[in-house]
């Protein structure tokens, strides 16, 4: 039988249980987190209820039950078995991650198929592009002609832009430090079943942009910028006003792409901007610059907070002398605890940033847009 107040979610970290989890608690479902992380999954079964701290000057704390935990690597069935009953399956578990959860998705929808005609929506909350698209392909990869047919009728694959920031926090408590702001839309022409929080759009596109393209890649920005300079935290960065300037420069050049891409409103859009530099500053936070900038070559991928925004704006005519600067600064992270950060350093070294421009990001050799970063990355790196 189907409970349309049951969810299965993909992700019990921190995002997934302070921000995509804790909104369908909030809503009355009943929530149900996979992951591998043993201790988080035996904690959620034996307490049942963790807290939200809102990151805000009076602190501000939500309650959050009707939660549970499954473990995808030892509890395959168990798994299936919840995807059967469920209104949503989400993720928030990594881009990366996808094509690892997706055969386990696949089993379970189309167990959910075969046994009912009821909807389910499969929505992948990830800070890519089309993440739920890219979920659904290697879903399919699974299934043969009939499943797909059955999968197809049966199951709604929705995109989504998600923003909410979450620092690296203690791993020993279920309870989750998070911003007071988050935004959640999911783009779909179909009536979907309600969330608390969750915005349907018909077309994500500007959304989406939007926000990889303001609030990442400025998280980003100041990240690499803040590393280079030595700073810690996230807010201790943009208290260098230099590097808030830049900041500042850097989104208003990915700001003229989005303008000239969606025909946005060019004073709302600065104003956004200027309030999440705003969200930045929140010490209370305590986000550390080599979380946020962990990860260089996904960030530095074509599609991504950097690359992206610095082609279109060649494109399109626009200035990128800017965000050159800032995927300079990404190939000069080398934090030592950073498994990517250490690879790309390597790849510099061997084979020079161009190699990794062309290879990882994609970028044409001898195109201005590789020259111009290639000469910022020498000047900053014999500072």
């Amino acid at each position: 039988m189907i409970n349309l107040n049951k969810t299965v979610h993909f992700g019990a970290g921190n995002i997934g249980r302070g921000f995509i989890g804790a909104l369908f608690a909030k809503s009355g479902y009943e929530v149900t987190f996979v992951d591998i992380a043993e201790n988080i999954i035996d904690k959620l079964n034996e307490e049942k209820t963790y807290e939200v701290i809102l990151a805000k000057e009076e602190t501000e704390t939500e309650i959050i039950k009707n939660v549970a935990g499954l473990n995808n690597r030892t509890q395959e069935d168990e798994v299936i078995e919840a995807i059967q009953h469920a209104a949503f399956v989400t993720t928030a578990i990594g881009p990366n991650i996808l094509p690892r959860i997706a055969p386990l998705i696949a089993r379970g929808l189309v167990k959910r198929a075969q046994s009912t005609s009821e909807k389910i929506y499969v929505i992948a909350c990830e800070n890519q592009i089309g993440a739920t698209d890219i979920l659904k392909g290697h879903i399919f990869e699974q299934l043969n002609e009939s499943e797909q047919e059955q999968v197809t009728e049966r199951v709604s694959f929705l995109n989504s832009a998600v923003d909410r920031i979450v620092p690296i926090q203690d791993q020993n408590s279920l309870d989750v430090l998070v911003e007071p702001y988050y935004e959640w839309v999911v783009e779909s022409k179909e009536e979907v079943p309600s969330v608390e929080g969750m915005t349907t759009v018909e077309n994500l596109a500007p959304f989406i942009e939007r926000k990889l393209f303001t609030v990442n890649t400025g998280h980003a920005v100041i990240a690499y910028l803040g590393y280079s300079a030595g700073k810690e935290t996230i807010d201790e960065t943009l208290a260098d006003q230099e590097i808030q300037e830049q900041v500042l420069e850097t989104l208003k050049e990915t700001g003229a792409y989005l303008i000239h891409q969606y025909g946005l409103n060019e004073e709302e859009h600065n104003a956004y901007i200027h309030k999440n530099i705003d969200r930045f500053k929140n010490k209370k936070l305590n986000d550390l610059v080599t979380r946020v900038g962990r990860a260089p070559l996904r960030k530095l991928g074509p599609q991504d907070r950097l690359i992206r925004p610095a082609v279109e704006a060649e494109k399109a005519g626009l200035s990128y002398s800017n965000l050159a600067k800032a995927i300079a600064s990404a190939l000069l992270f080398d934090h030592p605890e950073d498994e990517e950060a250490m690879k790309m350093q390597q790849m510099i070294e061997e084979k020079g940033p161009e190699y990794v421009l062309h290879e990882v990001s994609k970028l044409e050799e001898g195109s201005d847009l590789t020259g111009e970063v290639v000469r910022i990355y020498e000047q900053l790196r014999t500072k």
